[in-house]
């Protein structure tokens, strides 16, 4: 039996600062395995009382407009992020190695809208950190281990690994 090929890499980030380790992890697993790195934030969509309220207060237009300059402003950070990562630590080794990221921006519950993307992108690994943006223990982890038909790699987030 052959060794499975991991082509494609699924990281979900919270863009909190706290996931740096989780991306060094993710990057990591890309360079060693020559593999493309989908990078994945989820936004939670509005419930349906903050719904009801900015639809009686803004025209339908002016929403569509907030919603897309969100997600935009969220595809730019994370450029940004990746633009960072790649000033601060592959530019400083003696050969900077070739990191295919593709940046991707989902909305909907976190669990769903992960194991959806990662059979979307045919993702064969996934990356991601065991807190939430604010430093507590998600369930998110459980939910997508327990669904994931991929192998998954949950990070400690906040924590350095040498």
């Amino acid at each position: 039996m052959a060794l499975p090929e991991i082509n494609t890499i699924l990281y979900t980030t919270s863009l909190g600062k706290h996931t740096r380790p989780v991306f060094r992890q993710a990057v990591q697993q890309a360079l060693a395995n020559d593999a493309t790195l989908i990078m994945l934030h989820v936004v939670e969509p509005v419930g349906e009382l903050g719904r009801a309220l900015i639809q009686n207060y803004l025209p339908e237009e002016t929403v569509k407009q907030m919603h897309d300059e969100g997600i935009n402003e969220i595809m730019k950070q994370m450029k940004q992020r990746v633009k960072g990562f790649r000033a601060d630590e592959l530019d400083a080794l003696p050969e900077t190695p070739d990191l295919k990221i593709k940046v991707c921006v989902k909305e909907g519950n976190h669990a769903d809208c992960i194991l959806d993307a990662a059979e979307e992108f045919s993702a064969d690994m996934i990356v991601m950190g065991n807190e939430n943006r604010f430093g507590h223990h998600s369930h998110t982890p459980r939910q997508v281990n327990r669904n994931a038909k991929v192998p998954v790699l949950v990070v400690p987030t906040g924590k350095q690994f040498d």
